[in-house]
């Protein structure tokens, strides 16, 4: 899109990305590294992203077909994984073109590709269901479908996957139940192995394998909460600073109400500014009164409930503000997992959620 008369952009740090992907390559030596860029990366521009990470990525992962084709467009090479698998036989023959591996997670899909006649062999990875129970092979299936796979001529190499529901979670035992569920379901066989995400890579490395799919974390975020996200995140480099400016700044008496529904009320004398970004933006509804925000690089709060267009923020102390000063959403100086938090969310949605009156500026530096 054309650059926008707001004052408002996400400013996509590039060079941050490549550094958080080397991080995670470092943290999984003897692992391959499948940058996770589904869902725009993350809202971040997944070919801009993809195109900085192309010289060294050990491939890329997203969730669709359209999603793989738009980076292939673009003129992207290298391994590329379709994270859902196809969604109709049609489209396997865009994946036979595009040079597309894929995960199969259900019977309909291995039909599919059996039934196939594509003009190259097409890489393949089957999903065990060890415990998040949304898709996947029972691993008491693993052996059937991955000697059926075998013995399909059309079928290239296979790797068997899984993924984790709690691995943001070290304290719990679940995840180490998982890992022992599919490697006991893979028991004896020689095949290709990935379970890590994010949380996984960072914090469970019996579970590297032979490939890793980091996501959240390539865009500077933790997946952990609390002090463990503060750890975790400390090798990590903020990939995204959302920023507006102050449009307008007015003087209230104690008393007075902010917003609509006034569910700010004045407890002194305030000087309250208004920012040219709202939720139609991509900016939480429900952030909370006291949400963190920065203006000209010092930290002040949120104040009054967020419109479609406009939040309000309490600049009382900081009379050197001015109108056209910059405001940072979250980035540099906010953690967008501390205003995620604040709004009863995460930092995934907040990305992903990123309006498009916004446009996103790559830069290097």
């Amino acid at each position: 899109m054309t650059r926008s008369a707001r004052p408002l952009r996400a400013r996509i740090h590039l060079d941050a990305i490549r550094h958080n992907y080397r991080r995670a390559r470092s943290l999984a030596p003897r692992s391959r590294a499948l940058a996770v860029v589904k869902a725009n990366a993350y809202g971040h521009g997944a070919i801009a992203v993809a195109r900085a990470l192309a010289g060294e990525a050990d491939g890329f992962a997203v969730a669709c077909v359209e999603e793989a084709l738009e980076l292939r467009d673009s003129g992207l090479q290298g391994p590329m994984l379709l994270l859902e698998g196809v969604f109709s036989p049609d489209e396997l023959a865009l994946v036979d073109r595009a040079g597309l591996a894929i995960v199969v997670h259900c019977r309909e899909q291995l039909d599919w590709l059996l039934r196939a006649r594509p003009n190259r062999r097409l890489d393949c990875w089957i999903k065990l269901d060890t415990g998040m129970h949304r898709v996947g092979f029972e691993p008491s299936e693993f052996a059937e479908v991955n000697a059926r796979l075998a013995a399909c001529p059309h079928v290239g190499e296979r790797v068997a996957m899984t993924h984790f529901a709690r691995a943001d979670e070290t304290a719990h035992r679940y995840t180490s139940t998982q890992i022992v569920t599919f490697e006991q379901a893979l028991s004896g066989v020689r095949i290709g192995r990935s379970l890590a995400n994010s949380a996984a890579v960072l914090a469970w490395p019996q579970a590297h394998g032979d490939w890793t799919r980091p996501g959240i974390m390539l865009y500077g975020v933790s997946p952990f909460a609390g002090a463990a996200a503060e750890a975790s995140a400390s090798g990590l480099r903020p990939a995204m600073t959302l920023e507006s400016a102050l449009i307008a700044i007015r003087d209230l008496a104690a008393g007075e109400p902010i917003g609509y529904g006034g569910r700010f009320i004045c407890e002194r004398p305030t000087r309250v500014g208004v920012a040219a970004i709202g939720y139609a933006d991509g900016y939480p509804r429900h952030a909370r009164d006291g949400t963190p925000i920065a203006v000209g690089g010092r930290l002040t709060r949120i104040i009054g409930r967020v419109s479609m267009d406009m939040i309000t923020l309490d600049l009382t102390g900081l009379y050197e503000a001015r109108p056209g000063d910059p405001v940072e959403l979250w980035g540099q100086t906010v953690p967008a997992s501390t205003v995620a938090e604040s709004s009863d969310t995460i930092a995934y949605q907040l990305f992903t959620g990123i309006g498009r009156r916004v446009p996103l500026i790559h830069e290097e530096h």
